[in-house]
């Protein structure tokens, strides 16, 4: 049975001047539109007034009857509509407290995009054209779309290397659950090694930043060395160092997509540690190898695969001791600095400190499955006898 699932398919195109220089008008006018409905809604909200997103769509309609941004009519008015459907649920966020305040979009930093709904582009015949052009988009079609589907939403942007992105939202009926299968996998992530399974296997860490980092250090100081302002001298340095940084992050991307996507067709459930990558960052000297892992972004891509294809995801309590937990007895140790990789217990089993954690997640993962939430491991007292293991009131024996 189909999930139903809608999938955004992403290619380059190479849009001609022409195509280049309306879609940079466009992006300039989402951007324009976005900010003036911010501000618009940011004095009121001074006032203790709220306006919603009706409110700002007539705000728009008189805005283009002005002198002063009458070229807001000379693009299409379907992503300036979008604009202000984003910032409606951005404002949902920040209300429902799942997101701060929204901030205004920089011309410089923020990313430059356009979304377009199915009344402003024309897809016939592989050929994709949108709102006010003539001429369809050159796509480089690297793989085909879901046959006998039409993307329902297309968003064009361009990254700050200078690459053009099409970005197709399709329902895709290939994506099934997968055949069930009794296979559980512990994973435990690291520097030295990207993952380590509780089956034992121990998989690289690629360290893709660190292979360009030369090359990055190197154009860091040339764009270093350029005058500030919006010269063109310093435009190009801008941009080989945006180049280099896509190469990376097109790299990282790719491993974790294949990493991700064995992971969830091997196995029924995967255990994971509950990181706060965000809090781990803000050690000075494991900041740059922390976020070349990307140990977020796999999780993400972890996550959602799981749900496509029927498969589940545990996530461990952070706090819960993997790395210092005996596999074999359960007994805790006080500490495990970092340095230590191999360790041995009290009860004669020596222990490799990843594949160990690994273990102890699997487990912790499928005594919540079995149980429910609140299972905690064995403790060692003082006395050197294992404290009773906690169960909630609900579990069976």
């Amino acid at each position: 049975m189909s999930t139903h699932v809608k999938r955004a398919f992403k290619y380059r195109f190479r849009p001609t001047d022409a195509q280049a220089a309306e879609l940079s008008r466009t992006f300039g006018c989402v951007r324009k539109v976005y900010n003036m409905a911010l501000a618009a809604r940011t004095e009121a909200w001074s006032r203790q007034e709220r306006v919603s997103y009706h409110q700002t769509s007539a705000m728009l309609t008189a805005w283009k009857k002005t002198g002063e941004l009458a070229y807001l009519n000379d693009v299409s008015s379907v992503p300036l509509q979008q604009a202000l459907r984003h910032l409606q649920t951005a404002f949902t966020h920040f209300f429902g407290k799942r997101a701060k305040y929204p901030r205004f979009k920089s011309r410089k930093t923020s990313r430059r995009s356009a979304e377009y709904t199915s009344s402003a582009f024309r897809f016939r015949d592989g050929a994709l054209t949108l709102a006010k052009r003539t001429e369809p988009l050159d796509i480089v079609w690297s793989r085909p779309l879901p046959e006998g589907t039409s993307p329902s939403t297309v968003t064009v942007s361009q990254d700050a290397a200078g690459r053009w992105f099409v970005s197709l939202l399709c329902e895709d009926p290939s994506v099934k659950p997968l055949p069930a299968t009794g296979q559980a996998v512990g994973v435990d992530v690291g520097l030295d090694h990207l993952l380590t399974l509780s089956t034992g296997e121990k998989i690289a860490n690629p360290r893709h930043e660190r292979r360009d980092r030369t090359r990055l250090a190197k154009a860091q100081r040339n764009l270093a060395r350029k005058a500030r302002g919006d010269g063109a001298n310093r435009r190009k340095a801008r941009l080989k160092v945006a180049k280099i940084h896509a190469r990376i992050a097109d790299r990282r991307r790719d491993t974790l997509h294949k990493l991700t996507t064995r992971l969830v067709r091997e196995n029924q459930t995967v255990v994971i540690e509950d990181l706060t990558v965000r809090n781990m960052v803000k050690n000075r000297k494991l900041a740059r190898a922390i976020s070349d892992a990307a140990w977020g972004e796999f999780r993400s891509m972890l996550e959602y695969k799981a749900a496509w294809y029927g498969r589940e995801v545990i996530a461990v309590d952070r706090w819960f001791p993997s790395s210092r937990l005996c596999s074999a007895c359960n007994t805790l140790r006080d500490t495990m600095p970092l340095h230590v990789r191999t360790w041995t217990c009290d009860c004669g089993v020596t222990h490799d400190r990843d594949v160990n954690a690994a273990h102890n997640l699997l487990a912790a993962g499928l005594a919540v499955t079995v149980c429910g939430a609140g299972v905690r491991p064995q403790r060692s007292t003082p006395d050197g006898q294992s404290a009773t293991k906690q169960k909630p009131s609900r579990c069976e024996p």
